[in-house]
């Protein structure tokens, strides 16, 4: 990377002249001590923000921030918020990227280019408000669907499907996954869950292990990606974080269903909920959630206390 001298706002002298190159590097050490997937939506929040300021580089990107200075850095991560609101991104969206970018600024900080950070919030967001995704029935119909034929692709993805849903994966830890971490013999997999840098044993139920079955014996027992797609022009046959939604997408579409990813593992904890009587610490270690706080949203919903509350109120006050 070319050496440049960089000269802040907010001092006269130039900062050293490898700037971009410590940056750069100061980056690459922490990002080795965050998971897989939190490296990939790290990358990405950084890609986004270098595309609002039109580089191509998100190190170049946090240059051209750094050197605005604390009050115009500020200003322009503020522009940059009204910017993803504009673009009707999710709070959710919002706040991560907003978070990625504060994080990077603090890196640059810790490194001694600046002595400021970003002090920009988020915006205020409700988690989980629904948490009901496409449902059991909703689940069945594609399922139904995708067994309509024997195409590599619908084997394939039945697997995907079975998985997202009776193990309630995200599609981060779905994506990762290699035919090494898979022990059909023991009726295990082993994955590397949000935030985790060690990987984790999960049992695979009959009807999962049936369905990966039926799909390696198709793939192969060849070392790699447990699951690739079937794009010619793409070498690298992994199949993606992002491939992972757009097929979800397009088998729920077959079954009339509009969901994604997400709306699988949402409805396998909710239906998890329901089976085991609202059992939280049951539920907690199916969904390996850190914390009981987000389940207890899930079962808010399932239950609906707030519309069984509404009921009695209208019923005590009817004429």
């Amino acid at each position: 990377m070319t050496d440049i001298i960089v000269t802040t706002r907010s001092a006269q002298h130039p900062v050293q002249a490898d700037f971009l190159t410590r940056l750069h590097q100061l980056r690459t050490s922490y990002l080795t001590t965050l998971s897989p997937h939190t490296q990939r939506a790290y990358n990405r929040d950084l890609r986004d923000f270098a595309d609002f300021l039109g580089e191509e580089d998100p190190t170049q990107a946090l240059r051209k921030l750094i050197e605005r200075g604390q009050g115009e850095a500020n200003s322009l991560t503020l522009q940059y918020k009204a910017h993803l609101i504009e673009q009707n991104k999710t709070p959710a969206t919002i706040n991560r990227r907003l978070s990625s970018l504060r994080s990077a600024v603090k890196l640059a900080r810790m490194g001694g280019f600046i002595p400021w950070a970003l002090d920009i919030p988020g915006v205020k967001s409700r988690p989980y408000r629904n948490t009901k995704g496409p449902g059991r029935q909703g689940f069945q119909r594609i399922m139904r669907k995708l067994h309509e034929s024997d195409r590599p692709r619908d084997i394939r993805d039945r697997a995907i499907i079975r998985m997202l849903y009776d193990l309630a994966l995200r599609r981060g830890e779905l994506a990762e996954l290699t035919i090494e971490n898979v022990d059909l013999n023991s009726s295990q997999i082993s994955i590397l869950g949000k935030g985790e840098l060690e990987r984790e044993l999960v049992a695979l139920p009959e009807e999962t292990a049936r369905a990966l079955s039926d799909w390696i014996e198709l793939r192969g027992d060849e070392p790699g990606p447990l699951f690739y797609n079937y794009d010619r022009r793409n070498v690298d046959r992994r199949l993606t974080y992002d491939g992972i939604y757009k097929i979800v997408l397009t088998v729920a579409a077959r079954a009339g269903i509009k969901t994604r990813p997400h709306g699988f593992r949402h409805t396998a904890i909710t239906e998890a909920l329901e089976l085991t009587n609202g059992n939280l610490a049951a539920v907690r270690d199916f969904s390996r959630h850190k914390s009981y706080e987000v389940l207890r949203f899930y079962d808010d919903n399932r239950q609906d206390r707030g519309g069984e509350v509404a009921k009695l109120v209208a019923k005590a006050a009817s004429v």
